[in-house]
């Protein structure tokens, strides 16, 4: 499966101490600060999205997909590059932005922009905790499930996940559950 997000933040968190060293080591003091706080923000995350403890929370992603400028402005390091690296990443791997499960049962990563979304006006699963709700979705039901990238929702929020989605589709509304990433399995 290779490694948890846990492990490779940490590693992202190490690079940034790394260049905080060196930039400092040489004078270069102002350029290094922000090193340093990237750094430490990447070590938190790391340790709060580890498996034993689990706690996406950290990042305060509201339940109307919202997050709070208080966080936005703190987590600022990990939060946009999660999102420039979304980005990127489907950019490069050129991968579909969702698949169609069976009749109206959509999965796939985050919707960036509209155009990503399936057809059909869906409801809207949110089962990341880095991600923001895009503000052209306000229109579209929608339930926050904050989990951490490789991480899986507890029990209690798949089974009301499963609920809200199935009053959807009992009224003919697609629905489409997404993470950070489309994953392919094989």
């Amino acid at each position: 499966m290779g490694l948890g997000l846990s492990v490779l933040i940490a590693m992202k968190a190490t690079a940034w101490m790394l260049l905080y060293l060196f930039f400092s080591r040489f004078g270069f003091t102002v350029l290094a600060i922000p090193l340093l706080y990237a750094s430490l923000i990447s070590w938190l995350v790391s340790i709060a999205s580890h498996p034993s403890i689990d706690l996406p929370m950290l990042l305060g992603k509201n339940p109307d997909g919202t997050f709070p400028i208080l966080s936005t402005i703190m987590f600022s390091p990990y939060l946009y590059f999660a999102r420039a690296f979304s980005m990127a990443r489907r950019f490069l791997t050129g991968e579909e932005p969702y698949s169609q499960i069976c009749e109206g049962l959509y999965v796939g990563g985050w919707p960036a922009s509209p155009r990503l979304l399936p057809p059909g006006n869906p409801a809207i699963i949110d089962c990341t905790s880095e991600f923001p709700r895009i503000k052209e979705f306000k229109r579209h039901s929608y339930l926050c499930v904050p989990t951490w990238d490789t991480r899986a929702p507890q029990p209690g929020q798949i089974e009301s996940a499963v609920k809200w989605a199935c009053r959807k589709r009992a009224r003919n509304q697609p629905v489409y559950v997404h993470c950070a990433y489309v994953y392919i399995l094989g």
